[in-house]
C-alpha cells in the first residue's frame, strides 16, 4: 500500500507543477463535459459488465471508441477486466483518422486533460520507444500539439476510474496501419516496457455502415482471429474484405506486443452494435470487448 500512496503523491506533485496540456477537443461532443456525471456514468458502464471471472493476468484490453453512448456499454467490459491491477504505464494504441503524413504519432504535450483530470505523459517510456522504434522500422515517432483524434482520448476516462491511483499514459497513434508499421510498434513497444507493470489497450471499432446481418458476419469474422491471438490474420481478413476494423493496425499492434510479452490466451468480453442502443438496424457501426491475458505461474 505504501508504494501505491507514494505513487499518487508523486503523481499529484508532478501535475501541480505547470505542465503543458493537452485539452479536450471532445469533452461535450464525444462523451460529457460534466466531471460528476462523466464519472456515474463510466462507473455504470464497468459495473454492469458481466463474464466470468480471469483467473489468468491481464496484460492488455480491445476496447471501441466511439462516442461513450454508443460503444460505452462494450467499453465497459474492457475495462472492467482491468480492475484490481495497478500499472504505471498505460499504453493506448489507435489509429489516427486525420491525414497526418508520418506513420507513427504522439502528443508533444506533457499530459492530457479530460474533465476527470489530468494525467501525465511518460516521457522516458516515449524517448525508448522512439529510439526502439527507429531501429526496427527505420523511422520513429512525430510528435504532434492540439491533435483532433478522438480514438485515444475516448478511452481516458474509463482508465481514470478504474485506475484511481493514477497512472502514466503512453499515446500511440498510427496513421500508417500496414503490418510493417504495426508489427515494428508492437515490438518496440514489448521491448521498452515490463509486462508486470504495464497495461496497453488497442482501441478499434469494427465494421462501419453495414446491415446488423452483414456487421455481425464481419465482426466475428474478426473477432475470430483476435481470439485466436492471430495479428497477422487480423490485417488479412481486413485487407480480403472479410472483417473491419478501422483500427486494424493498433490492434495487430498490441496484439503482437503481447505475444511478445508472454500472452497465450484471448477472452472476447462483448459484442454490440450502435443498433443495439439507436434501434436503426440498418448501418451500424460494430464494438467489440476482449481482454488479452498471459498464464500467472506460481
Amino acid at each position: 500500500m505504501l508504494q501505491w500512496s507514494y505513487r499518487k503523491y508523486r503523481l499529484k506533485t508532478q501535475m501541480k507543477n505547470k505542465l503543458d496540456i493537452r485539452p479536450s477537443p471532445i469533452a461535450g461532443k464525444w462523451y460529457t463535459a460534466n466531471a460528476s456525471v462523466l464519472a456515474q456514468q463510466v462507473d455504470d458502464y464497468i459495473n454492469a459488465a458481466r463474464f466470468e471471472p480471469i483467473p489468468d493476468h491481464v496484460l492488455a484490453v480491445m476496447a471501441p471508441h466511439a462516442g461513450h453512448v454508443y460503444s460505452g456499454p462494450v467499453a465497459g467490459y474492457a475495462f472492467a477486466a482491468l480492475r484490481g491491477l495497478h500499472p504505471s504505464t498505460v499504453v493506448v494504441v489507435s489509429p489516427m483518422h486525420y491525414p497526418y503524413p508520418q506513420a507513427v504519432l504522439s502528443t508533444a504535450h506533457q499530459a492530457y486533460a479530460t474533465p476527470l483530470g489530468t494525467i501525465p505523459v511518460d516521457q522516458a517510456a516515449l524517448a525508448r520507444f522512439d529510439v526502439r522504434l527507429k531501429e526496427e522500422l527505420g523511422i520513429g515517432l512525430t510528435l504532434i500539439k492540439n491533435d483532433p483524434e478522438h480514438s485515444l482520448e475516448i478511452e481516458l476516462p474509463f482508465l481514470q476510474r478504474v485506475f484511481p491511483d493514477g497512472f502514466n499514459l503512453l499515446p500511440i497513434m498510427l496513421r500508417d496501419q500496414s503490418a510493417p508499421v504495426a508489427r515494428a510498434v508492437g515490438t518496440a513497444l514489448a521491448d521498452i516496457l515490463p509486462a508486470s507493470d504495464t497495461v496497453l489497450v488497442a482501441s478499434t471499432d469494427l465494421s462501419h455502415f453495414y446491415s446488423q446481418k452483414m456487421a455481425n458476419q464481419l465482426d466475428h469474422t474478426l473477432l475470430a482471429q483476435v481470439e485466436a491471438l492471430d495479428p497477422a490474420g487480423v490485417l488479412q481478413v481486413e485487407q480480403e474484405g472479410r472483417g473491419f476494423a478501422c483500427g486494424h493496425g493498433a490492434l495487430a499492434a498490441v496484439l503482437w506486443a503481447t505475444q511478445r510479452m508472454g500472452a497465450n490466451n484471448v477472452k472476447i468480453l462483448h459484442y454490440a452494435t450502435s443498433g443495439d442502443i439507436s434501434g436503426d438496424y440498418e448501418q451500424v457501426v460494430g464494438y467489440g470487448a476482449a481482454a488479452i491475458t498471459c498464464t500467472q505461474t506460481a
